[in-house]
């Protein structure tokens, strides 16, 4: 059996803001661990005395919770499960899977007494609605695959070079701990993250057409990890390579990787500016 890795600078995070009236909002890559992130922070309510019943947890990736995809069926949903006179805290995973959930969140957040905690895959939902309409309202966090010293507890190599050998080898999504050993099942682990992500959080949602497009820039970025880049560079070279593009084709699907958090980006630093 696999143990649970404990992410204590996220949980840490979650316990201060408890049962403060903000939101919490946690965002990052797919299967960076945020629903395990859940389940650590609900065994540290429940040692700490509360009930199953103060506790709803909605996992909206769940085909068996497709009917509240409708913002209006999750509301209902959790307002009857309030528990009278104490604490509910409410946990919506992948909520941007919900079409307008942002005025389920929003009229949840004006019940007494409701501790309301959401997860996504997308960055771009803090810069619609929910921001709109929960203005300073919500806190982010923001959740990133395994830290090296995270890392180095979920895997059992002694010699510290080794082990960041494979660090940067295998990489830090937490289910590759268990693949340290399985060169062709992490390579296929990996690739299928990749093309949800592709899929499901920048063609899909960002409803773009020209996904070769969209391929040929991410693989531009990923030949240049490190490199500085930019829009105009990238046009330029596939525009040299015979596929014409424009800049600003460029920046909005950079945008739409970077809010997927399919990369990072690293703003450049001018010591004179």
């Amino acid at each position: 059996m696999n143990k649970i890795i404990k992410r204590d600078i996220y949980l840490e995070q979650l316990v201060m803001w408890q049962e403060q009236e903000m939101i919490k909002v946690v965002t990052g890559v797919r299967r960076c661990g945020k629903s395990t992130l859940f389940d650590l922070y609900i065994e540290h309510l429940k040692a700490g005395g509360v009930s199953d019943e103060q506790i709803v947890f909605v996992n909206l990736e769940d085909e068996d919770n497709a009917e509240l995809l409708d913002h209006i069926k999750l509301h209902e949903y959790v307002k009857k499960r309030i528990s009278k006179g104490k604490w509910t805290y409410v946990f919506l995973d992948e909520i941007q899977n919900c079409k307008d959930y942002e005025k389920a969140v929003a009229s949840l957040y004006l019940r007494k007494n409701l501790d309301i905690y959401i997860t996504g895959s997308n960055a771009y939902m803090l810069s619609g609605e929910l921001a709109t309409k929960l203005t300073a309202r919500y806190v982010k966090i923001d959740m990133l695959p395994l830290s090296f010293a995270e890392y180095g507890v979920a895997v059992e190599i002694p010699d510290k070079r080794e082990r960041f050998d494979s660090y940067i080898n295998m990489g830090s999504f937490p289910y590759t701990t268990r693949l340290i050993n399985n060169t062709l099942a992490h390579s296929q682990y990996l690739e299928g993250i990749f093309n949800t992500v592709l899929v499901k959080d920048v063609i899909a949602r960002n409803c773009i057409k020209d996904v070769t497009l969209l391929k040929s820039i991410t693989t531009f970025l990923a030949d240049n990890i490190g490199s500085p880049v930019s829009a105009k560079k990238i046009a330029d070279t596939l525009t040299s390579n015979g596929r014409p593009t424009g800049s600003a084709t460029v920046d909005t699907y950079l945008e739409a990787l970077t809010d997927a958090y399919l990369f990072y980006k690293v703003n450049r630093y001018d010591i004179k500016g």
